[in-house]
């Protein structure tokens, strides 16, 4: 029995290194097909436990036929590295933020503009994969770098930490906070007040505990199962950006599947959306009281938070940069109902 090695645009799907790897189950059964899906966070948040729910659906969905291989915690590469592994073949599956993936194609940062999105459910049915603004902005980033959104699931709304109290950006000055490396949150951090330094997630606890940077950014669910509470002593509720991860895929896989695979799939994908976007909706509550057991002190609105100086101070430098790039597509986003 033979196989064949099925190679993408870029000539990279080779059988050694790549995201399509074929074993054969026994002598005359039909081929199990390996993909792997590399990404950046812990197994044990919620992030990461979802990666490994998907694989699950999948191989159920296809009888075995199909595994996804997991590798998390940046065993295969940074966050632009991974976006790029999955453009080139090197990997079949990635989530990443939107921000990053603007990487390979500019407009779908937009995604991840702070204080974008009415609510959690306006911004669950923009990044929905049958939305207009998703189905426009999916056809881009196929074009442009041979990746598609697969799906898309809440994140969580990302909250200021740092050692010190934070009341309102005027506090942040000369301050240096962890952005993740790409322009959006670079101008999102400036935003807040702050001096930000780009650094990527898997060098984030030691930055902070070296002093480096005095704090970072990120949702609860992060903090929680990164144990960011042993070294930071503040959480600031500015709730600046609510947030989906997009898990991408190499569209020349996609495209070698079987229709009976793409369906299952696709059926996997929507299971596993809807479970973790849940999943990270009632844990939010939860993990706050996490933080304030691990003693985290926390300050919002009642604490005096100036929620609405934080919002008037991002959204001002994010229009200064973006509104002249992504005007139109704020406008498709905001008309979602």
């Amino acid at each position: 029995m033979t196989t064949s090695t099925r190679l993408t645009r870029r000539g990279l799907m080779v059988a050694s290194g790549a995201a399509l790897a074929t074993a054969f189950i026994a002598k005359g059964a039909r081929a199990a097909t390996t993909l792997r899906y590399g990404h950046m966070h812990t197994p044990n948040s919620i992030a990461g436990a979802q990666a490994q729910w998907f694989a699950d659906a999948v191989t159920e969905k296809t009888g075995g036929e199909l595994v996804i291989q997991i590798f998390p915690n940046s065993q295969l590469g940074k966050l632009q590295e991974l976006a790029e592994a999955v453009s080139t073949g090197t990997i079949a599956f990635s989530h990443n933020t939107a921000g990053a993936i603007g990487s390979l194609y500019a407009p779908f940062a937009a995604f991840d503009t702070p204080y974008l999105y009415r609510d959690v459910d306006h911004l669950m049915k923009v990044m929905a994969t049958d939305s207009p603004v998703m189905q426009e902005l999916n056809e881009g980033l196929i074009g442009a770098s041979g990746t598609r959104a697969l799906y898309a699931f809440y994140f969580g709304t990302r909250q200021l930490t740092a050692n010190q109290e934070v009341k309102k950006p005027a506090d942040l000055s000369g301050v240096k906070i962890r952005s993740i490396p790409f322009p959006i949150y670079m101008a999102t951090v400036e935003g807040l007040g702050a001096v930000p330094v780009p650094v990527d997630w898997s060098e984030v606890p030691t930055a902070l505990a070296t002093g480096v940077v005095a704090g970072q950014e990120n949702p609860l669910n992060v903090l929680v199962t990164a144990n960011l509470a042993d070294v930071q002593s503040h959480l600031m509720l500015t709730g600046h950006i609510s947030a989906a991860q997009v898990v991408m895929m190499n569209d020349d896989v996609w495209n070698g599947l079987s229709d009976a695979h793409k369906t299952a799939v696709a059926a996997a994908a929507e299971e596993t959306r809807a479970r973790a976007s849940a999943e990270m909706l009632a844990s939010e509550e939860k993990d706050l009281a996490t933080l304030r057991e691990k003693g985290m002190t926390v300050i919002g609105e009642t604490e005096g938070l100036d929620a609405a100086g934080f919002r008037d101070s991002v959204k001002a430098r994010i229009s200064k940069e973006f509104d002249s790039q992504y005007g139109d597509l704020y406008g498709k986003i905001s008309a979602v109902a």
